[in-house]
């Protein structure tokens, strides 16, 4: 009972502003239920999927102080130093060698490598330990109703109610981060209906306490956003001095993920690339026909990499470079455990 009372007040209003935002929210959920009635989820299905759901000022906080938003320069260096640490590495060759028959599995029926499954769950959530603790629901509805992207928690609200109507999950497992992801893969609701597996085949799907229906899931989602077999991500390279970066810049503007493919080049096959001077640190080139483009995180001169389209589906995961990069290299230093 403590408990319980503990986290009803961790959720109270604790201004005047936090008390009108709760008495709109309110007034906003009513409305958020008839349209989506007209949208065909069940009224049972939203009793069920909303029970107890609050408006969730810290989730609001939490919202506006993401990096984007912050004033501040992000430097790649900086990130990966933080998330590719000996403790992150080291604990990924031993899940990887303790998982090393499920991997196979995944790989030969999705054809992602095994190293990027394990680099995503290590990412994500510490290999399962660090899934979070927010009510999905009320995080959901609270981020829609804060209106600062309200199509997409709106959508990842229905999604939300959706899984416990039609029985996917139960209200007490729909616990994840503050910004909606749930289970060991962090998946979105939406990702969950859309890419969620099952990995052992007991005919349910256990992102929350099943490794092999996380893998399973991690693989089904970076195949369906067009992960291609036996290909590499890319690696680090040295542009040749004086490379004019104009010369492949890429004259597609693009209309979602917007600043980070701000960063990548025109692709080209690999062939072109060598000759045009660049090398490879550490790594081999691809086939020659391969397509590869240009990322300069930071912005030229500030460290770069050649990257195929197997990176572009990491990004479909998280739209961002850096995460895009330190699950990839997190992928390379591991590897040698998932062979």
């Amino acid at each position: 009972m403590r408990i319980l009372l503990l986290a009803l007040l961790a959720t109270m209003p604790a201004s005047a502003d936090e008390t009108d935002a709760a008495l709109g929210f309110r007034i906003w959920l009513g409305n958020y239920r008839t349209a989506a009635e007209a949208r065909g989820l069940k009224r049972e299905w939203l009793d069920a999927g909303l029970a107890e759901a609050v408006y969730m000022p810290r989730v609001v906080s939490l919202d506006r102080a993401q990096p984007d938003d912050s004033g501040r320069r992000n430097i790649f260096a900086d990130y990966l130093a933080r998330q590719l640490n000996d403790v992150r590495i080291n604990q990924g060759r031993a899940r990887a060698a303790d998982n090393l028959a499920t991997l196979q599995a995944v790989a030969a029926s999705t054809g992602v490598a095994p190293e990027i499954i394990i680099a995503i769950w290590g990412m994500e959530t510490s290999y399962g330990a660090v899934t979070g603790n927010f009510d999905l629901p009320s995080a959901l509805a609270t981020l829609a109703y804060d209106g600062r992207r309200a199509e997409l928690f709106t959508r990842e609200l229905d999604a939300a109610v959706r899984m416990v109507g039609e029985g996917k999950a139960t209200r007490e497992q729909m616990r994840g981060s503050w910004a909606g992801a749930f289970g060991q893969p962090q998946f979105l609701p939406s990702s969950y209906l859309a890419h969620a597996a099952d990995g052992n085949g007991d005919g349910r799907i256990d992102i929350w306490g099943s490794v092999p229906d996380t893998f399973a899931s991690i693989g089904r989602y970076l195949a369906d956003a067009g992960w291609k077999a036996g290909v590499p991500w890319g690696f680090r390279t040295l542009p040749p001095p004086g490379f004019d970066r104009a010369s492949v810049a890429n004259p597609v503007v693009p209309t979602t993920c917007i600043r980070p493919l701000q960063r990548h080049s025109l692709s080209l096959p690999a062939r072109d690339w060598r000759a045009r001077g660049f090398q490879p640190v550490n790594a081999m080139w691809p086939a020659d026909d391969v397509p590869m483009a240009l990322v300069e995180p930071d912005g030229d001169g500030q460290g770069a990499y050649l990257v195929t389209a197997n990176y572009r589906a990491i990004m479909e995961y998280n739209c961002s470079n850096f995460y895009a990069l330190s699950v990839a290299l997190l992928g390379d230093a591991v590897a040698t455990a998932t062979r």
